[in-house]
């Protein structure tokens, strides 16, 4: 019989993989008798995890949705998943998501062990991810990155930037950024005594040298419109539109593209966040259905300027003299 501490992880983990586990099944996997098991149970509950108890024929346990969210046990298939998942949550682009992301995929990859962090690098690097479209970033030097941003330590790395050689760089690390299908890092470089963006795919090794530093005053509103006006990218414009079908409709052609709020079974209003209006614009088209530009104006105009452009597309169709076909017999 396994020790107690093994045995009540292995407990644990019986339970977040199936829903119900009558008793006499769960106490033969684990080789004890089902009073043992109660008592494995009560563990569990005295640690936070709310295990609910059936009695009768049909009795058993299952792990049920608590108050507070207790630890994880992950195997390694789900371990590699749930780091591949976060990567690309991360870079979605959803409001909210990116430092939450970050958060999570900074622990989890700090408790792969080394052969399950390079499956993390390689499924990344071979999968096509609609939401990370730009540059895959490995999960070790996003996560390395993003500690020392945490825990205000200065970093030192390899760096190359377009048409120069590559070079040392010792920075104070500010915060990340993803913006455009890319991840930046804006820091303080303490060679050339200034603020600087770096391109998460040009910069290789990171390594925190174990300095802290007190947090200098950033030359912007925060990172992300530093990165903008470095990189010279436009900045965000989030459009609203009232569209004539359901909900579900719209999320099938929008997806996590933009927020979907219903107002009735046929109607709902859209959110969406982008750099360029002609996503926003072909993605209502590509619904199939009535739509009204809520705002902002310059959407509105935008709208007007597509549709315009069609008409004209189609009047000159009209206009052209039928092409003639000769057929060789």
């Amino acid at each position: 019989m396994a020790n107690t501490s093994s045995r009540t992880l292995r407990l644990l983990s019986l339970l977040q993989t199936h829903r119900h586990w009558p008793g006499t099944e769960l106490a033969e996997r684990l080789g004890v008798s089902e009073r043992t098991l109660r008592r494995d149970v009560d563990r569990l509950r005295e640690l936070g995890y709310p295990v609910s108890a059936a009695r009768g024929t049909d009795g058993g346990y299952q792990l049920a949705p608590g108050a507070v969210l207790p630890p994880l046990l992950l195997d390694d298939e789900e371990a590699v998943a749930l780091a591949v998942g976060i990567g690309d949550a991360a870079q979605s682009g959803i409001a909210g998501m990116q430092e939450a992301s970050l958060r999570a995929l900074t622990k989890v990859i700090r408790v792969l062990p080394p052969r399950l962090r390079a499956r993390v690098d390689a499924l990344r690097e071979m999968t096509l991810s609609v939401a990370a479209s730009g540059p895959v970033v490995a999960a070790q030097v996003l996560t390395a990155v993003a500690q020392a941003c945490r825990d205000q330590e200065r970093l030192r790395f390899g760096y190359t930037a377009r048409g120069s050689a590559p070079t040392e760089r010792e920075v104070e690390p500010h915060r990340l950024v993803a913006l455009g299908g890319r991840w930046y890092l804006v820091a303080y470089d303490l060679t050339r005594h200034d603020w600087r963006s770096f391109r998460l795919d040009r910069l290789t090794e990171p390594t925190g040298i174990g300095t802290r530093f007190r947090p200098r005053p950033l030359p912007a509103e925060d990172a992300a419109a530093f990165v903008q006006a470095a990189s010279g990218a436009p900045a965000p414009c989030t459009v609203q539109a009232l569209v004539h079908a359901s909900a579900t409709q719209v999320r099938q052609v929008v997806g996590q593209w933009g927020t979907i709020e219903p107002l009735n079974h046929d109607t709902c209003r859209i959110t969406m966040t982008s750099t360029s209006l002609d996503w926003p614009t072909q993605a209502l088209g590509n619904v199939g259905a009535e739509f009204e530009v809520l705002g902002p104006p310059e959407f509105a105009a935008h709208v007007q300027e597509w549709g315009a452009r069609f008409i004209r597309a189609t009047s000159a169709a009209d206009s052209a003299p039928a092409a003639r076909v000769r057929i060789e017999l």
